[in-house]
């Protein structure tokens, strides 16, 4: 008797766009500053499963950050969407505002054009405000194509009385229902009728569903602090007609529909100029790995007085009877991962903020094996190595001040530019910077972040002990765009901060997966945005 072959699941990987109308007012000055939670049953308990982006400063949001997820026909896939006012810059959400939240199943939200339900308070206290989700069917992501597009404003309005305007751009795709749909939303660029936007990746399947003749349309805005942010103008176009950049840029009139109307002799409220677009393979952070990525760890401690000095038994810096401290846990913790992928087993490590032997001069990027032509320490068998060095340092260095970061971000950035110059995905390097408290050149360590931000490298700073970390949140934009002095904006996020004590009582493998969650997508985004493909081993 012949046998039907079983087919395989049935899986479809879909992205749920999220808005909001009318959401509740807990803030006395202001808006909402809203952000969506997406968790998913298990069968057991509710599990986090992402989060939108974080907009300030208003009751009707549209995030453009989809939730991605795998939609099983068969199974029953419990959801709840839960929306939060946030008031601060930390991850957990139990001292932001609650606005209200659905539960539903995810086969609902696919079947409906567009699901919508009133938010609630469990167990059916019905709140003001709406939520809106709209599923997307989404290609296979191992044979996508993404784009990397640029675009840049010319002579545009001016929105603001004493001041220029403050533009940005949102992409829209039209839907089969025949509303247009935010996808991606530009980084502000402040005070100019010229701006020049950062050049970012965005997938064909996420921009048109790969459809290249899909109507698209693209906005420009000028933004206000108050939420209500001005129309400049707007064009259409398609992904067929944008690939025409790929030889010449494209210039589009940036029309105001009534603006246009009002006047027989407007032209247009200015012009936008996609300068380039390219469409590049996507691979996956394994890719390059496999591919021979080599992950290069470098280590920055702060010395500073700060710390107080070592054998003060409420130093930073105490290692006492179990030779044991915190900069220690935290060192382990991460080491001991990047040693794994690190080929020749060494590390360079370097100190700041001391007065280093022999002439007790200060230094913010001094070698803590004391030499300045091999900064390296060996971690074939472990960071054991690293431990020793630092043990051996602490005792023959001072103490010092101030806390500078730029000279160490500087240093190790010079490693990362001096691997890009070959021109292959060959080495990415980390920097792991420790460090008690608030710096003190937060403009040259902003200067010198933007800077390495067009580099292979990132950086992960971890905070020691009780200090005021305010400072180091900033330079960790989860929910902007890092801008140095001068208003350069960086090219990719770069910096993952924690505070250590949030994981006193987590075992070391929960901090070394929090600082270090990061690193995939920072990694594959530098070479995506280098058009860099993976090496082949030979």
């Amino acid at each position: 008797m012949a046998t039907i072959p079983e087919e395989e699941t049935c899986l479809t990987r879909v992205a749920l766009y999220v808005s909001c109308k009318n959401l509740l007012k807990k803030d006395i000055t202001s808006k909402s500053d809203p952000l969506v939670v997406f968790n998913v049953h298990n069968g057991c308990y509710w599990v986090e499963h992402q989060r939108t982006e974080w907009i300030k400063n208003t009751s009707c949001p549209e995030f453009v950050t989809p939730i991605v997820i795998d939609f099983y026909f068969e199974k029953i896939q419990k959801v709840k969407l839960s929306v939060y006012d946030i008031d601060n810059d930390t991850e957990t959400l139990s001292d932001d505002d609650f606005l209200g939240e659905i539960e539903t199943t995810l086969a609902k939200i696919v079947a409906a054009e567009s699901y919508t339900d009133h938010l609630k308070i469990p167990p059916h206290k019905v709140l003001q405000g709406t939520i809106h989700i709209r599923a997307e069917e989404m290609s296979d992501s191992r044979t996508n194509k993404i784009l990397a597009l640029k675009f840049k404003g010319q002579n545009l309005d001016k929105m603001d009385i004493f001041s220029k305007s403050d533009p940005y751009l949102e992409i829209c795709k039209l839907t089969s229902d025949s509303t247009y749909l935010k996808i991606h939303r530009t980084e502000i660029i402040k005070n100019t009728l010229n701006p020049d936007w950062n050049l970012f990746l965005i997938s064909v399947d996420t921009l048109c569903n790969g459809d290249y003749e899909r109507s698209l349309q693209i906005n420009c805005y000028d933004y206000d602090n108050n939420g209500s942010h001005d129309f400049i103008g707007s064009f259409a176009t398609t992904l067929a007609d944008m690939l025409g950049a790929k030889d010449n840029p494209i210039s589009y009139d940036c029309i105001n529909p009534k603006k246009q109307a009002k006047k027989n002799t407007y032209k247009n409220s200015g012009r936008i100029i996609l300068q380039s677009v390219n469409i590049i393979n996507d691979h996956s952070f394994l890719d390059y790995i496999i591919g021979g990525c080599q992950i290069n760890l470098a280590i920055g401690i702060d010395f500073t007085i700060s710390n107080k000095v070592a054998t003060n038994p409420k130093s930073l810096h105490y290692t006492g009877p179990n030779g044991k401290n915190q900069y220690l846990d935290a060192i382990k913790a991460v080491g001991n991962v990047c040693a794994d992928y690190d080929f020749d087993k060494l590390i360079p490590v370097f100190g700041f903020g001391a007065e280093i032997p022999p002439k007790n001069k200060v230094s913010h990027a001094f070698p803590i094996n004391f030499n300045a032509t091999n900064p390296n320490v060996e971690v074939l068998l472990g960071i054991e190595g690293v431990i020793a060095a630092y043990k051996n340092c602490v005792s023959k260095i001072q103490f010092y001040f101030p806390t500078n970061f730029a000279p160490i971000i500087n240093h190790i950035a010079s490693f990362a530019a001096n691997a890009a110059e070959d021109g292959t995905a060959s080495n990415y390097f980390i920097l792991l910077l420790l460090t008690d408290g608030a710096i003190t050149d937060t403009d040259k360590t902003k200067q010198a972040l933007v800077k390495a931000s067009k580099l292979p490298i990132s950086v992960i700073i971890v905070g020691i002990g009780d200090a005021d970390f305010t400072a180091m949140k900033d330079l960790d934009c989860d929910h902007g765009v890092l801008k140095s002095s001068s208003g350069e904006c960086a090219l990719r996020d770069i910096v993952q901060f924690v505070s250590y004590k949030k994981f006193l009582q987590a075992p070391s493998d929960v901090l070394a997966q929090h600082v270090l969650s990061e690193i995939p997508r920072q990694l594959r985004q530098h070479y995506l945005l280098s058009d860099m493909e993976p090496m082949v081993r030979h």
